[in-house]
C-alpha cells in the first residue's frame, strides 16, 4: 500500500533437525545471546526456563524489541521469534547464527511486516544501554 510503514518487523524462524543440545538451558541462552550480538541488537534484559522434563524456553528484551525462542529436544526442533522496530538490527544475522550453533539440518523463515500505519518510521530508535 502506497504511503503506508511498518513500525515492526517480524521474523518466525523454525530450525529443523538441530544437532545440539537444545535441553541445555546455559547453551540455548549464550546461543540466543551470540545471535542477537551477530544481528547488532542491544541485549537489556534476559529471562529463560528450563522444562521439565525437557525444553527451553527463552526471551531476549532488546532495545528494539526482543528475540525468543523455544526448544523441543524430542523433536529436533527450536522456534525463534525476532521482532524488531527501526532498521539497525540485522535479522537474517540472528537467523544464521542460531542456525550454525544449533547445526539445523533444515531452516524456514517468515516475515511479516506489523504495524502498519501511514506515517514516516524512524530510521533508528535511541539505544538503550547493553546489558552484554
Amino acid at each position: 500500500m502506497k504511503g503506508v510503514n511498518a513500525l515492526g518487523n517480524q521474523v518466525a524462524v523454525d530450525l529443523y533437525e538441530c544437532e545440539t543440545e537444545l535441553n541445555d538451558i546455559a547453551f540455548i541462552r549464550e546461543a540466543l545471546k551470540r545471535a542477537a550480538r551477530a544481528g547488532k541488537a542491544t541485549i537489556v534484559a534476559e529471562n529463560f526456563h528450563q522444562f521439565a522434563p525437557q525444553g527451553v524456553s527463552g526471551v531476549l528484551i532488546i532495545a528494539e524489541s526482543h528475540i525468543a525462542v523455544h526448544t523441543w529436544p524430542e523433536f529436533a526442533y527450536a522456534a525463534v521469534d525476532v521482532f524488531t522496530c527501526g532498521t539497525t538490527v540485522d535479522a537474517m544475522a540472528i537467523k544464521e547464527s542460531l542456525e550454525k550453533d544449533l547445526r539445523a539440518g533444515r531452516v524456514t523463515v517468515e516475515e511479516t511486516k506489523r504495524g502498519l500505519i501511514r506515517a514516516p518510521v524512524p530510521k533508528a530508535y535511541p539505544k538503550a544501554e547493553s546489558t552484554s
